[in-house]
């Protein structure tokens, strides 16, 4: 039996009615609010050609590992959903779905898995706004959803920069590593749309010793800057090069994924000796480690030099699944969160340049163990130091409130960035920011109701957590 497909106007606020009705007042003042997508993983090719998404299958399933985590995790095949297998020992191998209408049904099928779930708020709230579906996905609306959307993403209206500006996006930030050549945001910047999309300058593939490819990597970085990176000034000469070159192609930030948030001080002595040891390929486990976290502080150096926002975003297990590895590569859902230090782990970096009001330091965690005993309380002393919205795991309506009610009354809200939503899911990015926009208004509606704010304070609150604290934070205005 076919279920409506429905959207409350009062989803996510509290129920007591008083601070549901100061929480929809709230809303109703920002909803409209221009959307900035300041961290994320959008192809920027989309963007560049601007051409049409082939398929609903390879627009909502394929790329998105939050939708392939959960059916994996009840036993459905990646290959039955279409991901394509380029790890090291799949790359090129067989037995890959290749049938879009297909793969949309095994996922219809399991639709339910997804139920709670953030998934399902977000790809709900695509299905009813963006398409105009007004079912339930199941198994029996399959082939009517494919239909719909299939027929709609062949039109101009659902080419990618027709869509930014449906969804009202005004600025959004893709990531690239140290070596891509940025060939789409070139061609966007001989075109004039690199106003509206921008890249982000992500070096892990140059400075962590155990990422796959580090030494190749290091090799094409001597390459492309012309710098002798067999020593250490030259090595830290062409990431500056590296720097601005994305600074030339948009940049205002970027982006460290270090498994630690471990920071190191070292001597230049130290660092010659243990850079020689990295690039030969004979550093130990530990010895990498030291080596990542001499580099983040290296990079909070190099902000301060040119004016880049720095994201640590530490704390994550990444391709935990050895064999899913393997066969799929990177980034198919095996990333698994870990306690994670930052008092110790920071000191270094802090030491050296925790003090400057010019640099900012974005800090994201996927431990919330640490919201108030170390983050809300790091950030709410020095200058340098923000703190990144709830992410991945917690990027879900109840990790939004925790964070607020954890990190507010130390950290105050002015010490926090706003919301960015680090997505792969280009449709999804409306979604995502109509709920963090939501939970703000729930939570300032609260302190409303308790008399703790006032309610034009609420409103000004709003916005600036909506939109101003973002724009400042990366440097967009």
């Amino acid at each position: 039996m076919e279920q409506k497909l429905t959207l409350h106007p009062h989803r996510l606020f509290s129920s007591d009615p008083v601070q549901r009705d100061i929480a929809a007042q709230l809303y109703d003042g920002i909803k409209e609010l221009p959307i900035i997508s300041p961290h994320g993983h959008t192809d920027p090719e989309w963007f560049a050609k601007d051409e049409n998404f082939p398929d609903p299958a390879h627009l909502f399933i394929t790329p998105d590992h939050y939708v392939f985590r959960m059916l994996y995790s009840q036993g459905i095949r990646l290959e039955d959903l279409g991901v394509p297998m380029h790890g090291p020992e799949g790359a090129d191998a067989g037995g890959t779905e290749q049938d879009p209408r297909k793969i949309w049904k095994l996922f219809a099928e399991h639709y339910h898995l997804f139920r709670g779930t953030p998934s399902r708020g977000w790809l709900d709230y695509v299905f009813a706004t963006v398409f105009d579906l007004k079912v339930q996905l199941s198994a029996e609306t399959a082939d009517h959803y494919y239909d719909v959307i299939d027929e709609q993403l062949k039109t101009d209206a659902f080419r990618p920069r027709a869509l930014m500006d449906r969804f009202n996006i005004e600025k959004i930030a893709t990531t690239e590593m140290a070596t891509d050549p940025l060939t789409h945001h070139a061609s966007m910047k001989d075109d004039g749309y690199l106003s509206r999309v921008v890249t982000t300058f992500r070096p892990d593939d140059v400075v962590d010793p155990e990422k796959r490819g580090f030494l190749q990597s290091l090799e094409k970085l001597g390459e492309i800057t012309g710098e002798d990176v067999s020593t250490w000034d030259g090595y830290l000469t062409a990431l500056r090069n590296r720097r601005a070159f994305f600074k030339a192609h948009g940049a205002t930030a970027t982006d460290h994924g270090h498994i630690t948030a471990n920071t190191e001080n070292l001597d230049i002595g130290a660092c010659k000796a243990l850079y020689e040891k990295v690039r030969t390929g004979k550093a130990t486990p530990a010895e990498a480690e030291t080596f990542r976290g001499q580099m983040l502080t290296e990079m909070a150096g190099m902000s301060l030099e040119d004016g880049l926002t720095m994201q640590i975003h530490a704390g994550s297990f990444r391709n935990h699944n050895a064999k899913l590895f393997a066969k799929f590569g990177a980034d198919k859902g095996a990333d698994i969160p870990l306690q994670t230090d930052y008092v110790k782990a920071l000191k270094p970096l802090l030491d050296r340049h925790g003090n400057e009001p010019d640099l900012t330091v974005i800090l994201f965690t996927l431990d919330e163990t640490v919201y108030s005993r170390e983050l809300a309380t790091l950030a709410g002393h020095y200058p340098c130091l923000k703190l990144g919205p709830p992410w991945w795991f917690h990027d879900s309506p109840e990790g939004m409130l925790r964070f607020r009610h954890q990190v507010t009354e130390t950290a105050g809200f002015y010490n926090t960035v706003g919301f960015n939503d680090d997505t792969r899911a280009f449709l999804s990015i409306p979604a995502r920011h109509d709920v963090a926009r939501r939970i703000d208004c729930r939570f300032l509606a609260q302190l409303v109701a308790e008399h703790r704010l006032g309610e034009d304070e609420a409103a000004e609150v709003a916005k600036d957590l909506t939109y101003n604290l973002v724009k400042k934070a990366y440097r967009f205005d």
